[in-house]
C-alpha cells in the first residue's frame, strides 16, 4: 500500500514522462563521453611526441578526488569512482590500447587488482607466475604488471621482493583489495569434503575456519587461487579457497560465504612498469640497500631515515641472489623521491649502504 496522499499522487510524473528525461539524458551523456575521448586522443598525440606515459596514476588520483570533493549527490564517491574509472579506462584505449600482465589465470585477486587500477577496456594478459610478470614487462611484451606483495595477515610476498634484483622495472603505482574467501565445490555440504585445495596465504588466511569446520580435510596447496577453483571443479570430494571472480570465472558454486578468519583482510599489490609518477604531495616510496656484515649496520642504516624524519612503513629482509648467507633490506617510506628530507636521508644512507636501489615513487593509496 502506497504512504503518498493523493495531493503526493498529483504531483507525480508518469513514467513515460520520466523516461523521455532519462533518454535525453542519456543522449548528452554520450555526446559528452564521444567528446572525452576525442581529448583522450588528442593527449595520447602529445603524449606520444613526448614520450610520455600513457597511466598517469598521479593525474587519475586528483580526478578522483576531485569528484569526491565535487559530488552533489545522490550517487556516492564510491559509486562514482567505479563509473569514472571505466571512462578513464576507455579514454585510455583511445589514446593507446595498454597490455597490463597480471598472476593469473583469470578470477584471481592479482585480476581484481589489475581490473581497479586499469579498469576493463584494457588488454589484460594472465601469466603463470610472478616471475614471469616481470620479465613480460622487461621485455616490452606488456606495459605494465601487477603483483601481490604483502597481506594485512599472512605478510610479505616473497616471490615479489626477489624480483627487484633480478629486474630493473620499477613500481608505479600501489592497490589495495579487500580479501574475502569463499568455500568453493561441487559437493553437496561439508561433510562429503575429503580435500581443500588452496594456495599458501589463502589457507593460512582461512586456517580457523578450516580448523573448526574440516578438520579432517587434507590441505592441498595449489596455486593461484583460480587455478585451486579449476581442480576442485573436476574433483567431486573437495573444495576449493577460491573469491567471487574466480568462482565465477570457473563456474563453479559457493558452498560457504566468507570463511577467512580476519574480515579487515587486505592484500596490497604494486603495478610495475617503467614510468615516475610526479610529486603529489602524499606519496610513497620504495627502496632497496644491501650492508656490510658488521655488529649495528642496520642500526646505522635506519638512522638515516630517523635523523630527517623519514617515517619508514614497512621493512624487510630477504636472501641476495649473489652471495650465500646475505641480504637485501626492502623498505616503503612515506614522502617522494624528490622530497628534501628523502634526497637527505639516502645522501646519509650511501655512506652505510653497500648500494641502494629506489624502486619508485608513487601515489599513496589509505588502505582502508
Amino acid at each position: 500500500m502506497s504512504n503518498l496522499s493523493p495531493r503526493d499522487n498529483e504531483s507525480l510524473r508518469s513514467l513515460d514522462e520520466i523516461r523521455v528525461d532519462i533518454d535525453q539524458v542519456d543522449q548528452e551523456l554520450i555526446h559528452l563521453l564521444s567528446r572525452r575521448a576525442e581529448l583522450a586522443i588528442e593527449v595520447g598525440k602529445t603524449k606520444g611526441l613526448d614520450g610520455k606515459p600513457f597511466f598517469t596514476p598521479e593525474r587519475e588520483r586528483a580526478i578522483f578526488e576531485k569528484i569526491s570533493n565535487t559530488n552533489p549527490g545522490p550517487l556516492l564517491p564510491k559509486q562514482l569512482r567505479s563509473i569514472f574509472r571505466e571512462i578513464i579506462s576507455a579514454a585510455r584505449a583511445a589514446e593507446k590500447p595498454l597490455n597490463v600482465s597480471f598472476w593469473g589465470p583469470p578470477g584471481t585477486f592479482t585480476n581484481m587488482a589489475a581490473l581497479q587500477t586499469f579498469g576493463s577496456s584494457t588488454i589484460l594478459t594472465p601469466q603463470d607466475s610472478i616471475q614471469d610478470v616481470f620479465y613480460a614487462v622487461e621485455s616490452g611484451k606488456a606495459d605494465y604488471g601487477v603483483v601481490p606483495v604483502e597481506n594485512s595477515v599472512a605478510g610479505v610476498v616473497p616471490e615479489t621482493l626477489d624480483m627487484f634484483p633480478q629486474t630493473n622495472v620499477k613500481i608505479c603505482a600501489e592497490v589495495y583489495i579487500p580479501i574475502s574467501h569463499q568455500l568453493v565445490s561441487v559437493a553437496g555440504s561439508l561433510s562429503e569434503i575429503k580435500r581443500v585445495y588452496a594456495g599458501p596465504q589463502p589457507a593460512a588466511q582461512c586456517k580457523r575456519w578450516l580448523r573448526m569446520n574440516l578438520p579432517n580435510a587434507e590441505i592441498v596447496e595449489v596455486v593461484p587461487t583460480a587455478k585451486a577453483a579449476q581442480t576442485a571443479l573436476d574433483d567431486r570430494e573437495s573444495a576449493a579457497i577460491a573469491n567471487r571472480l574466480g568462482a565465477e570465472t570457473v563456474g563453479i558454486p559457493i558452498l560457504q560465504e566468507n570463511i577467512a578468519d580476519n574480515p579487515s583482510n587486505r592484500t596490497r599489490f604494486l603495478v610495475i612498469g617503467y614510468n615516475e609518477p610526479t610529486n603529489t604531495g602524499k606519496d610513497k616510496t620504495s627502496v632497496m640497500f644491501n650492508l656490510r656484515h658488521r655488529p649495528g649496520e642496520l642500526y646505522r642504516a635506519l638512522e638515516a631515515f630517523f635523523e630527517h624524519g623519514v617515517n619508514l612503513m614497512m621493512i624487510e629482509s630477504r636472501p641476495a641472489p649473489r652471495g650465500a648467507f646475505e641480504y637485501i633490506f626492502y623498505a616503503d617510506c612515506m614522502g617522494h623521491r624528490t622530497d628534501e628530507p628523502f634526497v637527505a636521508a639516502m645522501d646519509k644512507l650511501k655512506s652505510q649502504a653497500l648500494e641502494i636501489t629506489i624502486l619508485g615513487s608513487y601515489p599513496l593509496v589509505e588502505s582502508d
